[in-house]
């Protein structure tokens, strides 16, 4: 549990690279594939820059890690206690852009990453009546700051047409000012 907090809160690479030894990245990408994730896959450790100068990125796509989240919240990947452990442990916050575009206050279970030229953010907004899934993954990046600028303005978005759909009929009035 400790080790997965670290993992996810503070983007500790030992952690998560002791996490990979104990559970193996075979049975990682298996698990990945077992959930319908053709393109996600953990094809090295972190910090490995051997692999990754040979080309062996850990990857995945925007829909599909919605997807996974989807699958998280629904209860698809794992069951109760432990999904209700791992959103707890997403939700602890953490200086991020996409929850720098949700108002204090609102329980967001997300994990950012970076690389160099790449930003990333992929979260479960927890909306009162509303909750959604959301990811932003930039890549090619001339200036790393611009990454999660672009990150924070999307997420504002997101939360500002989810949280009017929140106050809305299904004719689309606003009935609530919240």
């Amino acid at each position: 549990h400790d080790t997965a907090v670290l993992m996810v809160v503070l983007s500790d690479n030992t952690a998560t690279n002791l996490l990979i030894d104990k559970v193996g990245m075979e049975a990682v990408n298996k698990r990945l594939e077992g959930l319908g994730l053709a393109k996600t896959r953990l094809r090295r450790k972190m910090m490995d820059l051997k692999a990754a100068a040979e080309g062996r990125e850990n990857v995945s796509t925007p829909f599909e890690m919605m997807t996974l989240l989807e699958k998280l919240w629904k209860g698809d990947v794992l069951k109760e206690p432990y999904r209700k452990d791992l959103l707890e442990i997403l939700a602890i916050p953490k200086d991020s852009p996409l929850r720098a575009g949700v108002p204090e206050g609102i329980a967001v279970a997300e994990k950012p990453g970076e690389l160099e030229a790449v930003r990333c953010d992929s979260g479960i907004v927890q909306l009162t009546g509303r909750p959604y899934v959301i990811c932003v993954m930039t890549t090619y990046l001339k200036h790393d700051a611009d990454g999660n600028q672009a990150i924070t303005r999307i997420s504002r978005l997101a939360y500002e047409h989810f949280s009017r759909l929140e106050r809305s009929s299904e004719i689309g009035r606003v009935v609530s000012d919240k």
